[in-house]
């Protein structure tokens, strides 16, 4: 049996492994991982279609397909506007990510809250739902008038979570931006404003965890190589971020957007990291309880 990774879901709430052909395996605070990628990273297509030529692709690339595919991906996203006719009703939102880190977007009213979980927005709240183009053509309005990006790099993202501001604080940041977007004249007639209630992911993403560590800076995983080694206890998760405490004691984090395409193995509990690794932000997870192994 081939166990070739897919990425993160946060399907229920609960951040869990992909693995092409739709098997799941859900990954639970506290409990180690250790894998070891063989072989070549390969293109895993798009829209549910696997890729015709089982492409070759970058160990460094985060999008993990080749250039056709990525092309067929964003052909049919949401933001491309190619999908005008789509009956179902879409949600605007408002994401907070940090002090001063805020987007504007839409998703799926279907999916509920998991495009929020999958950008590892840490507040939000919903803004108005609509038909399609009505939710696009407002969350350009938005974007504007409120002067935030359309998306947010996840480097930035990971640098602040260890120092989050209290609950409230960010509550109040995301309530006082709502307060502005309603009052933005210019909203599409046919979205329906929805009120201001905020949601917090911290508990979800298990962020406290990452507070008030000891100072050793992260290190991102940067490539994955044929018989490179991952291993280390989770300790919080965010979009598609796992934060993990590597065998020797430091921090790591992992964007599983680099597994895409990876055929993983089992690999030891405590086996020495041997992926590509880089310092990056300066946070810092804690140790936990021993666990039985995830693989």
């Amino acid at each position: 049996m081939v166990w070739r990774s897919a990425g993160i879901s946060w399907r229920g709430g609960v951040p869990a492994l992909r693995w092409e052909g739709g098997r799941v395996s859900a990954l639970a605070y506290g409990r180690d991982i250790a894998f070891r990628a063989l072989g070549e990273r390969r293109c895993p297509g798009a829209r549910g279609n696997p890729c015709p030529l089982a492409a070759v692709v970058s160990g460094r690339s985060t999008g993990g397909r080749c250039p056709e595919c990525a092309r067929l991906d964003r052909a049919h996203s949401v933001a491309a506007d190619t999908i005008a006719d789509d009956p179902r009703p879409y949600r605007v939102y408002l994401a907070w990510f940090g002090p001063g880190m805020v987007k504007v977007g839409i998703t799926g009213e279907e999916r509920g809250d998991a495009r929020l979980l999958e950008q590892g927005a840490v507040a939000y709240s919903w803004l108005g739902r609509g038909p399609l183009m009505a939710a696009r053509r407002t969350e350009e309005v938005l974007r504007h008038a409120l002067a935030v990006p359309d998306r947010i790099p996840y480097a930035r993202k990971r640098a602040v979570r260890r120092a989050l501001p209290p609950a409230a604080e960010r509550a109040d940041e995301v309530a006082e931006l709502y307060g502005r977007a309603v009052a933005v004249p210019a909203w599409a007639e046919t979205l329906h404003t929805l009120p201001c209630q905020v949601r917090d992911h911290v508990d979800v993403f298990r962020l406290e965890a990452l507070a008030d560590r000891h100072p050793s800076p992260e290190l991102a995983v940067t490539e994955c190589v044929d018989g490179g080694v991952l291993a280390g206890r989770l300790v919080a998760a965010a979009g598609p971020d796992l934060h993990l405490l590597g065998p020797d004691g430091l921090p790591l984090v992992l964007d599983t957007r680099l597994l895409s395409g990876w055929e993983l193995a089992a690999a030891p509990a405590g086996h020495a990291v041997t992926v590509a690794v880089a310092a990056t932000a300066d946070t810092s997870p804690d140790r936990a309880d021993g666990q039985e192994p995830l693989f």
